[in-house]
């Protein structure tokens, strides 16, 4: 029985790790190119949002020929046993790598060529525009599948070919194919614009604190304070991965990461304790996505929001807090449900007190103290994340186990890899955005919404939240967030300003409206 156990249990483990992107050895000559050129990414990456005074426009173009490199590398166009397709695909995992060095290459050198000649394109402009909008769609299908570069190919040939056969409210006349590329590539609307600028300051600066917190042992703390606090009550284990995943969400603001991290050791105990497998699987799932509304450090959609809205990113995980903590209260309260009608027991998983737990890692804490404390100041999120980094490392003295050299670099490394798949993802749908800011469909759409509701605010955030849950059905959060917010933002503003909404925000006397209605699309859409 106990042998039938442990191998259940080592399924799950390898069902869960399957939940990740197929990747490379990392101890294979290819994953070492893959860490040190995330280590050096990664100090790049902090040089830019620190002392560097570069056109953003030349660092977004960098940042993405960086992880491009990197998630061409880390994911293999296809996967075979067979060894020769494998070098196969890592040859042409190589040339798309180069390939997108060479496009950020060609926009820094040769931009102001293009000015020059009056923005008319030569054969050289077509080759690399092409190539960087390939290798978006590529990157993105890699990491996310097929629906979003479908959904960009869409979007893309609407501007130059089939949005002129349309009509009605959604024809267009269309723009050059020049045009496009252009706008897509060279320009600072695009796939190079304000999401691109996002990535590489707000997000990846955080995302780059949470490998650091949990490379220190922040995440076997917060497993061990989980067990030690949950797990001796009647289907504890199940409110462990409730607890847990709460706690590991607000340092990593990644679902996946969540999952794999904590399910491993969740779900092998709740079946112990008598949870069906299907219930121990859907409660992880459940309570890991709720990591991308757990503040301090949220998913990637709150800095979009923050920047969207120009709410600070304060504001925003004060007002995720609440609705976080009821999302993982409904969740404990099913588990408590099918505990009672599953007969679960509980299970001892750890013998020590809460107390001891907490003296073996409190200094844990005191990183998110910073950060909380560093946007309460009012000092931008970039910096808070930056000196929270810092202190993960002093802090991290105070245990048994401090962060040496080979501890900080394999923080960068992994902050780096965390970020490959986002950053693709972000750059991707920035070409979206960029479509929609050209045609002006945004409008339209926002035109549609309000006759349908009848001029109704309150009936149009009903509309918008059913098309953020058909979205959320096959889009990431962060690239649901943008398409919706990009679309329904014009029909929100103005049946705001009609209801003198906008005048109450203004002078002070109804501050939080606006954020509680972007709060509510993103809970929605994640929910």
């Amino acid at each position: 029985m106990a042998t039938e156990t442990n191998g259940n249990d080592q399924d799950i483990s390898e069902k869960l790790k399957g939940l990740q992107l197929p990747q490379r050895p990392e101890n294979s000559v290819t994953g070492k190119i893959i860490y040190w050129v995330g280590v050096v990414f990664a100090l790049t990456h902090i040089y830019f949002n620190t002392l560097g005074t570069w056109s953003e426009l030349y660092v977004a173009a960098i940042h993405f020929s960086g992880f491009a490199f990197l998630c061409a590398l880390m994911v293999p166009v296809f996967n075979s046993s067979n060894v020769a397709k494998q070098k196969l695909a890592l040859v042409l995992d190589l040339l798309l790598g180069v390939a997108a060095v060479a496009c950020a290459l060609y926009l820094i050198g040769f931009e102001d060529a293009l000015y020059d000649r009056g923005v008319k394109f030569v054969p050289w402009d077509w080759v690399f525009s092409i190539s960087a909008i390939f290798i978006a769609l590529e990157m993105a299908r890699r990491t996310t599948g097929w629906f979003i570069p479908c959904m960009i190919l869409v979007a893309l040939t609407y501007v130059f070919w089939w949005g002129q056969y349309i009509d009605g409210m959604f024809g267009f006349a269309g723009l050059s194919l020049e045009t496009l590329l252009y706008r897509s590539y060279f320009s600072s609307e695009g796939m190079f614009g304000q999401i691109a600028r996002i990535s590489w300051t707000y997000v990846f600066m955080f995302i780059l604190f949470g490998a650091f917190l949990v490379k220190s042992g922040a995440g076997d703390f917060i497993i061990d304070l989980s067990r030690c606090a949950a797990g001796r009550f009647v289907g504890g284990p199940g409110f462990v991965a409730v607890l847990g995943s709460g706690l590991m969400g607000s340092v990593s603001g990644s679902s996946v990461a969540n999952t794999v991290s904590t399910g491993v050791i969740t779900i092998p105990l709740m079946r112990k304790a008598g949870f069906p497998a299907r219930f121990a699987a859907g409660v992880e799932a459940a309570a890991s996505t709720g990591g991308q509304l757990m503040p301090p450090v949220m998913g990637a959609g709150a800095f979009i929001m923050a920047s969207y809205t120009q709410i600070s990113y304060l504001d925003i995980i004060a007002i995720a807090a609440l609705p976080a903590f009821l999302y993982f209260l409904s969740v404990g309260f099913f588990v408590r449900v099918e505990a009672k009608r599953s007969h679960a027991h509980a299970v001892e998983i750890d013998t020590r007190t809460l107390g001891e737990v907490f003296k073996g890692g409190w200094h844990f804490l005191l990183p998110l103290v910073v950060l909380v404390s560093l946007l309460i100041y009012g000092f931008t999120p970039t910096y808070a994340a930056g000196i929270s980094i810092i202190s993960v490392v002093v802090s991290s003295w105070l245990s048994k186990h401090p962060m040496g050299i080979k501890e900080i670099l394999d923080s960068l490394a992994q902050g780096s890899r965390n970020m490959a798949t986002t950053a693709m993802l972000l750059i991707s749908v920035g070409l979206v955005v960029n479509v929609v800011a050209m045609t002006g469909i945004g409008n339209t759409f926002s035109l549609m919404v309000t006759e349908w509701a009848g001029g109704s605010l309150l009936i149009t955030l009903v509309l918008i939240a059913l098309a953020s849950l058909i979205l959320g059905m096959g889009l990431p959060v962060t690239a649901a967030y943008i398409v919706l917010a990009t679309l329904s933002a014009p029909a929100l503003y103005g049946l705001m300003a009609e209801s003198r909404l906008l005048d109450l925000i203004a002078t002070g006397t109804l501050p939080d409206a606006a954020k509680t209605i972007f709060m509510l699309i993103d809970m929605d859409k994640v929910s």
